[in-house]
């Protein structure tokens, strides 16, 4: 993660309103053989959790690494909630508190692009047995021309100059050579698409969370920010719910042997 950036600030708003990944993703996952017979997981990047909390549902053993303390302490709050138990510890990808070959799943969601990866890379294959995999996932909002996730990320430029990271298709293959290089192969990927409803008020705490916004700006400016996204809202995008496209993407790998 970026010096200039900061999720810990957005916990709240984190944890809160940005949606999980959905059920359909596990569901598919499983039919590759990943997430199934208790397998044990490292949520690596973990955030509020809301990858480890789909597979702890799925009976795995889950342990969440997070750099910064105060995201595990909100998905600790989440996962009392829907009843599971996960460990967590604050670490970083490219240093794993784990011994050689303890995991069976290592997984990174919504978050490769902030590790070093030729070091992750290598930190994954080292912790994972061989016929194990690694799992690059993400969950994307689509800004498509005319829609509210493109005049959203308009307004986040305006706001925030310096945010590079709109504009993306969901799309996510950069891992891929420095996983093979560390000792991956078989890769299977897929993609699809599906709406989030979210009301405005939940949409403006999405966007709070997001690393252009409370990540990175400061609490005047996240005000300044979110009462503009208010008036667009109002303004462009009328009504009570937001049906906000959406691109789930998913890449595994098989860990070979050593």
């Amino acid at each position: 993660m970026t010096a200039s950036t900061n999720f810990g600030a957005a916990a709240s708003d984190y944890a809160t309103h940005r949606a999980g990944f959905p059920d359909s993703l596990f569901e598919r996952l499983a039919t590759l053989g990943v997430g199934v017979n208790g397998e044990r997981v490292a949520d690596v990047g973990a955030g509020t959790g809301t990858l480890g909390r789909g597979f702890a549902r799925r009976g795995c053993r889950v342990t969440a690494i997070d750099p910064d303390a105060r995201m595990l302490a909100q998905g600790r709050l989440l996962n009392a909630e829907a009843g599971v138990s996960i460990d967590d510890q604050v670490g970083a990808a490219e240093a794993l508190p784990f011994d050689d070959g303890a995991l069976d799943i290592v997984a990174a969601g919504q978050c490769w692009h902030w590790f070093d990866p030729p070091v992750a890379a290598r930190e994954f294959a080292r912790v994972t047995h061989p016929g194990g995999r690694g799992l690059i996932a993400h969950f994307d909002w689509l800004p498509l021309p005319g829609n509210v996730v493109s005049a959203t990320e308009a307004l986040i430029v305006a706001h925030n100059p310096a945010w590079r990271m709109g504009g993306g298709n969901g799309i996510h293959v950069e891992s891929l050579p420095f996983l093979t290089a560390a000792g991956f192969s078989f890769f299977e990927m897929f993609a699809y698409d599906l709406d989030v409803p979210y009301p405005p008020e939940a949409w403006r705490g999405r966007i709070r969370a997001s690393a252009g916004v409370g990540a990175s700006l400061s609490t005047e400016g996240v005000r300044a920010f979110d009462a503009a996204l208010e008036q667009l809202l109002a303004e462009q995008f009328p009504g009570p719910v937001l049906a906000v496209p959406h691109r789930v993407f998913a890449l595994v790998g098989v860990r070979q042997k050593r």
